[in-house]
């Protein structure tokens, strides 16, 4: 790694920018986490794009290996973002998410890095066929990732068939799975209200999933109350 991007010194970045107050924030938000340091996000996105420009192959091959055991919450965090800002060819980014993707252990960290993944609209051809590995990983926040990448950058008419087809096949009992789940169809109704409201008339998601679904469609402000009663009755 180049000078100046050595595993202490990325830590010492990290820790200098600790914020305790923003700490107890996320305590609560996360209390299963326990390995914070308290940076809040856009100090992070700045130093993995530093990173990324600067070395950002070095710096994956260091921490990929990592025990994310050892690691502060920050650290993966920073790793994710970095990878979705690295230049690298597309098979390089996928090798080296195939790689972190087992760290993945939150929805903070997993949707984030969803968020931040810039080669998707590019490519998206490419990314979607990618894609199709995870559905039936045994992880949850694998599948969760898989999901949210779908909600973030395909939640469009021309997709809309083929995401109901995974919707349903998904059978990972995962909350946090489910619940990607659930948003995603709720954003696809958002979209495409007639489209999604055949779907929900007739998919084989679980009724858990199901009606998580219709929850966060009714918890919207976009929809009229009288829409809201209709979807409400529609509960299994």
């Amino acid at each position: 790694m180049q000078a100046g991007y050595g595993l202490d010194s990325v830590r010492e970045e990290i820790l200098a920018m600790t914020d305790e107050t923003y700490r107890e924030f996320q305590v609560k938000l996360l209390p299963q986490v326990k390995n914070y340091a308290g940076v809040r996000l856009p100090a992070l996105r700045r130093l993995a794009k530093r990173i990324a420009k600067e070395n950002g192959r070095g710096y994956l091959e260091a921490v990929l290996g990592r025990n994310a055991q050892e690691e502060l919450f920050e650290e993966i965090m920073l790793q994710g973002m970095v990878i979705g800002y690295w230049k690298g060819s597309l098979s390089d980014i996928f090798s080296y998410t195939e790689l972190f993707l087992p760290k993945v252990d939150n929805w903070s960290v997993c949707d984030s890095f969803c968020s931040g993944f810039k080669h998707a609209p590019s490519c998206r051809d490419e990314v979607w066929e990618w894609l199709g590995q995870f559905f039936g990983s045994e992880r949850e926040f694998t599948v969760r990732f898989a999901v949210v990448m779908l909600l973030d950058y395909y939640v469009e008419e021309e997709y809309l068939s083929r995401l109901w087809g995974i919707f349903d096949k998904v059978r990972h009992e995962g909350y946090y799975v489910r619940m990607a789940i659930a948003w995603a169809v709720s954003v696809c109704y958002m979209k495409y209200p007639k489209e999604s409201m055949a779907y929900l008339k007739d998919n084989r998601l679980d009724d858990y999933t199901y009606n998580k679904a219709l929850q966060k469609i009714t918890e919207s402000r976009c929809i009229s109350e009288q829409e809201k009663e209709r979807i409400r009755w529609m509960k299994r």
